[in-house]
């Protein structure tokens, strides 16, 4: 395992970090909470005693269940041996009690006296301003580090750049955030841009979403000829992203033994620099042809779920995206498996405020329902 500089925090964080949003269910939901605890606390222990020292939770990951399965895999001596990091469901808060309470609660469910890394979740401009300041929870925050209950402060953040910047400059004692990047995203949300403008004001940065919610991963027809076949897909992903020295940890949702296995060994040749100009410019290429593709920027995170009106949303907007790599009669056979239709959305908009990639899903239901509307044939 390769280590990284983490800002100024002292702390040296393995390349790969294990994100715990992704585990393996008994019910075939990928995000429910019937997690499968003896394989999670199985894959989760074997990524530890292979070098991965930090591992990434949050309140909501599974419907509530994440966290306590990682309090139980971090039994019998593995706590001491990583960070965990977690995160203050700030879009939930609505009183400043709140926050202590959730914190307590987060704190049982971890079986943990401490958290490493405690981030305030998901912000933007709208959660800094009506949540965060409103009621201080930055002064909550540090009165949390100064009982030892919190060891350094930092966000999560989906937004736009302007908002991102407000949010570092707003507060002075910001240990580390994350932000989402790959090399699709350069110029979405904090983007590099707002890569570097953390990094050097000091903090360290996790990124998330490394492989665009497995887009990446396996992609579409067009994009996998762009990319020389030397590397893996995810390789490219990664390396690019660990090319970067303002790039501290980098998390992976990780379902299965085999992407563990596989995520291992990239990182073990982890290092800043590792790509030249030509493979650089290989990837940028590679992003215009990605850009040309995608119809709608979902990456199946589910925050949206569950609707009240019974659509599968990412399953949805992914048989979508289909029709540009697929073609429409292949996307359509995804899109008949689902029970409920986007003919159903009925535009109550609560997925859109949950939704990190601020997709407008009321707007885009109709255009997917017209898209697979079965044309009648002539009798």
């Amino acid at each position: 395992m390769q280590y990284r500089a983490f800002g100024n925090t002292g702390f040296s964080p393995s390349a790969l970090g294990f994100g715990m949003m992704r585990l393996p269910t008994t019910d075939g939901n990928p995000f429910s909470n019937q997690i499968d605890e003896t394989k999670a606390i199985s894959m989760l222990r074997y990524a530890i005693d292979q070098g991965v020292n930090y591992v990434d939770t949050a309140y909501f990951y599974h419907d509530q269940a994440s966290e306590g399965v990682v309090g139980k895999a971090l039994k019998d001596g593995y706590r001491e041996k990583v960070a965990v990091a977690t995160k203050s469901p700030v879009y939930a808060i609505e009183r400043p009690e709140d926050f202590d309470r959730y914190l307590q609660e987060q704190l049982r469910r971890l079986d943990t006296d401490y958290i490493d890394f405690y981030l305030l979740h998901a912000l933007s401009r709208n959660t800094w301003e009506n949540v965060v300041l409103k009621f201080h929870l930055m002064d909550k925050m540090e009165q949390a580090k100064r009982e030892g209950k919190i060891r350094f402060i930092g966000f999560s953040f989906h937004d736009e750049y302007d908002a991102f910047q407000e949010i570092v400059d707003g507060y002075d004692h910001w240990d580390f955030c994350q932000i989402q990047l790959n090399y699709i995203d350069v110029e979405n949300q904090a983007g590099l841009k707002g890569l570097e403008y953390a990094a050097g004001k000091g903090l360290g940065v996790v990124i998330m979403e490394p492989l665009l919610g497995g887009k990446l991963a396996v992609p579409p027809e067009g994009l996998a000829k762009a990319l020389p076949t030397d590397k893996t897909p995810v390789d490219w992903a990664l390396s690019y992203l660990w090319n970067r020295p303002e790039v501290g940890v980098v998390l992976s949702g990780m379902h299965n033994m085999q992407q563990i296995e596989e995520n291992l060994q990239y990182a073990s040749r982890a290092q800043v620099g590792m790509l030249g100009k030509e493979e650089l410019a290989i990837l940028t290429q590679a992003k215009k042809v990605f850009d040309t593709m995608a119809l709608v920027p979902c990456t199946k995170c589910a925050y949206c779920m569950p609707c009240p009106f019974g659509l599968n949303i990412p399953k949805t907007m992914e048989a979508y995206n289909a029709t540009v790599s697929l073609g429409l009669e292949e996307a359509k056979k995804s899109y008949d498996q689902l029970t409920v239709g986007a003919d159903q959305c009925r535009a109550c908009k609560k997925c859109e405020k949950a939704c990190p990639q601020h997709i407008a899903v009321s707007e885009v239901m109709p255009r997917i329902a017209a898209a697979f509307q079965t044309k009648e044939t002539d009798a």
